[in-house]
């Protein structure tokens, strides 16, 4: 594996987890004056996890 994947699945995974944090425990999050609905995270957390998931998938075959 390439260092650059290994940094991007980790970086790409710690996001996603980041996003379940906030669904199991629901934290306050706002942007210029308005917060920022739950269901973004669920988008994030689908994004985010698939996007590494995809990427470690891609790097055990290309060997």
């Amino acid at each position: 594996m390439k260092p650059f994947t290994n940094l991007a699945i980790v970086v790409l995974g710690i996001v996603a987890l980041a996003h379940l944090y906030r669904l199991v425990r629901p934290i306050e999050i706002m942007v210029a004056g308005g917060e920022v609905p739950q269901w973004i995270s669920v988008v994030g957390l689908i994004v985010a996890g698939g996007l590494s998931f995809m990427l470690w998938r891609e790097s055990r075959t290309s060997a």
